[in-house]
């Protein structure tokens, strides 16, 4: 979310809202120490509990109050739409996890999950103060900020053989995940975007380019 989104909370409330999704960087982190099973055995009950609590609000007036209450300040406005009925992004944060631990080999998910919590904290943070200039739907400043921050994961995250076309296939994948940060404004939510974005480019990639790899490697602490 940058500076073009009308509907977008203060700078204070934005600061808050990431330092909260930062916590959301636990879940490839745990994810590198534990089986594919135990993992989803913890992400399925806590996104289904996520989506009792998001669709609730709409219809149990407890819920919606102390939603609005604790959380309001921090809420965009199309997470409120009463019509819409729309998920936050805390919810999808959830569903994205679940999805991608479910089809993804881990060090894909491992890499694609920590793009989406650490770059889009960088986008939202970067093209909200600094955008000035207007790239696709959002502005080119915090696309940057996405890749470059996007660049930073790829360098720190395991990889299968630590060969250098890795590298270069995790740049390559960042670079579709900023473009699908940006452009998923206003008809997607993009904590779903980007990590699908990032994980299948970079299962093509492999695919195409290291096809000798061997991807059962992906699925183990290296």
């Amino acid at each position: 979310m940058t500076e073009i989104d009308k509907g977008s909370i203060d700078y204070k409330s934005e600061v808050l809202r990431k330092l909260i999704h930062l916590f959301s960087l636990s879940i490839p982190v745990i994810y590198y120490f534990v089986t594919k099973e135990l993992a989803l055995s913890i992400l399925v009950p806590l996104t289904l509990f996520s989506l009792f609590l998001d669709f609730g609000r709409y219809y149990i007036p407890a819920l919606k109050n102390f939603f609005n209450k604790t959380f309001g300040f921090m809420m965009r406005e199309h997470e409120r739409d009463e019509v819409k009925k729309n998920l936050s992004g805390a919810t999808y944060v959830l569903i994205s996890a679940t999805v991608g631990v479910i089809i993804f080999p881990k060090i894909f998910f491992i890499t694609a999950f920590s793009v989406l919590i650490l770059s889009d904290i960088a986008a939202a943070l970067v093209g909200r103060k600094y955008g000035r200039h207007k790239f696709l739907a959002k502005s080119l400043e915090g696309t940057l900020a996405f890749f470059i921050t996007g660049c930073i994961v790829v360098l720190l995250t395991p990889k299968i053989n630590y060969d250098p076309a890795e590298y270069f296939i995790g740049f390559f994948a960042v670079a579709v995940g900023a473009i699908a940060e940006n452009i998923s404004y206003g008809w997607a939510d993009d904590n779903f975007m980007i990590p699908l974005s990032v994980g299948f480019t970079l299962w093509l990639l492999y695919y195409l380019f290291l096809p000798d790899f061997n991807l059962v490697l992906a699925n183990v602490p290296l």
